[in-house]
């Protein structure tokens, strides 16, 4: 599942990088200006903001291959990352719906959830995280039946 997790992190990390390179190039080419802004500052940050975004999503993305291919949870900044990205899926999917429409929002749900798979299949076993059985279970060993 996080494999998957990560490859759709990866196509959207692309995706992204890639609209904002355009949308970089039509404010260039079109020498639109907002507020009296400058446009060749409003098309260098656009584009400077496009991939510093698509790199965040490919980190993302990393941590979730990381934690398919190691079968063990992310800790840490992996763990911070992951939920970040959750959180911006549902963000971007409360802003596709009125933007783009439901499509789009069907394929924000649906990374979201590959998302939130990923961090609660890949969580502790028993949630105390320290190897020790949970309460009321016995192992074979103790056992004194003959």
């Amino acid at each position: 599942m996080a494999i998957v997790t990560a490859i759709v992190l990866f196509a959207e990390g692309l995706g992204i990088a890639g609209l904002q390179w355009f949308l970089g190039h039509v404010v260039d080419r079109q020498q639109m200006s907002l507020g009296g802004l400058d446009p060749d500052v409003m098309s260098m940050s656009t584009k400077i903001g496009g991939l510093v975004f698509g790199l965040y999503f490919w980190f993302c993305a990393l941590v979730a291959l990381l934690v398919g291919i190691r079968n063990r949870p992310a800790a840490g900044l992996g763990r911070i990352a992951l939920i970040s990205i959750a959180v911006v899926h549902g963000l971007l999917g409360a802003v596709t719906v009125g933007l783009v429409g439901w499509s789009a929002f069907a394929f924000m749900m649906v990374a979201l959830a590959l998302i939130l798979l990923t961090l609660m299949t890949y969580d502790r076993q028993n949630g105390t995280g320290d190897g020790a059985e949970p309460p009321g279970v016995t192992s074979p060993e103790a056992s004194t039946t003959p």
